[in-house]
């Protein structure tokens, strides 16, 4: 598994899989899906998305993101609509 991530402006910081757990978790919320649902995707998609992680020493958060949000449009569409509607939302915030 990835042991170092690195962020947009290029620092590095331990790599924390609880934050994409957490991440995918706020948004299968934010679709409105049952708690038993969100909690199935959580799993689901976490343990593939670090699976692909397994080989790497590094990895950007852009590349997490793309995997995670890949997957997601797989098993749930609904909760990557959400993904980048927040992702959106907050980029207007800047």
């Amino acid at each position: 598994m990835a042991n170092v991530v690195i962020k947009k402006d290029g620092t590095k910081q331990p790599f924390d899989p609880e934050k994409i757990k957490n991440s995918i978790k706020m948004a299968a919320q934010q679709a409105g899906l049952a708690e038993d649902r969100v909690n199935e995707i959580v799993g689901q998609v976490s343990v593939t998305a670090l699976q692909l992680f397994a080989g790497k020493e590094e990895i950007a958060t852009s590349e997490i993101r793309d995997k995670v949000l890949s997957e997601l449009d797989n098993v749930e569409p609904s909760v990557s609509a959400a993904w980048r509607k927040y992702d959106e939302e907050k980029k207007k915030e800047q």
